[in-house]
């Protein structure tokens, strides 16, 4: 794929889909930042992996809730590499059960850490690239933010609201030449699905039109899609990437 810019930076990027993101990246020409907030052995593990391909990495440590550590952090990419041309927000959590069970803590906890930290990234992004005219945000919410599920109430709000600001950013920063797009996984196979029930994933997957889990690599090769220059005209836009699941 062709890009204009020369690098990215991926939160939640130490395992699961975020690593494959940064590794597909990389393997595309990109310099890679990878952002974790605890798992620093994990993402040093990506890192090497990169390097190893003859890829570009750097691992920058930080909790993407935390506003002052996730406008530094990017304020020291621009230091370093002179621009920060595209961002993947990916880094998120759950904390499910049943709504009526939930304490506006439980829900808070996940607001902060998926939609603020989201709605932080795209905003600082528009101040960086804003200054080049130039940039790419993808942001990666979830199926269940478009068909909302029980017991992730939280999960739903953040991830439906992750669309739905993505639209308002995209609105706002097309003049600056920078796109805004969201992508909306379905299940896809990582350590969260590798640990669920046999009887579980074959219930799961019954409602998969394509009959199976998605792999990391298809996520992160419709990041880079969108991303890419092959993306130019494309902004606002959710793209699924769920097998069938949601139409």
């Amino acid at each position: 794929m062709k890009f204009s810019g020369s690098n990215v930076l991926v939160t939640g990027a130490s395992r699961g889909i975020g690593a494959q993101i940064a590794k597909t990246l990389a393997q595309m020409g990109l310099k890679v930042w990878v952002n974790y907030r605890s798992g620093e052995a994990e993402a040093k593990a990506v890192k090497a992996d990169i390097e190893a391909s003859g890829g570009k990495a750097e691992v920058i440590g930080f909790d993407v809730s935390d506003e002052a550590a996730f406008v530094d952090a990017i304020k020291r990419i621009v230091e370093a590499d002179g621009e920060l041309s595209y961002l993947v927000n990916n880094a998120g959590i759950t904390n499910d059960k049943l709504a009526m069970r939930m304490k506006t803590e439980d829900f808070m906890s996940v607001i902060e850490a998926n939609l603020k930290s989201t709605f932080i990234g795209c905003r600082e992004a528009v101040k960086v690239m804003g200054k080049k005219r130039f940039g790419s945000v993808v942001n990666i919410a979830s199926i269940v933010g478009e068909t909302g599920n029980a017991g992730q109430t939280n999960y739903a709000a953040s991830k439906g609201g992750t669309i739905a600001m993505t639209k308002s950013f995209a609105i706002e920063a097309a003049p600056r030449n920078i796109r805004y797009n969201t992508i909306t996984p379905g299940f896809i196979a990582t350590e969260m699905t590798d640990v669920l029930k046999d009887e579980v994933k074959d219930a799961f997957t019954a409602k998969i039109p394509m009959g199976r889990f998605g792999e990391p690599k298809e996520v992160a090769e419709a990041v880079a899609f969108l991303l890419s220059d092959h993306a130019s005209y494309i902004t606002g836009e959710t793209l699924k990437v769920n097998g069938g699941m949601y139409m």
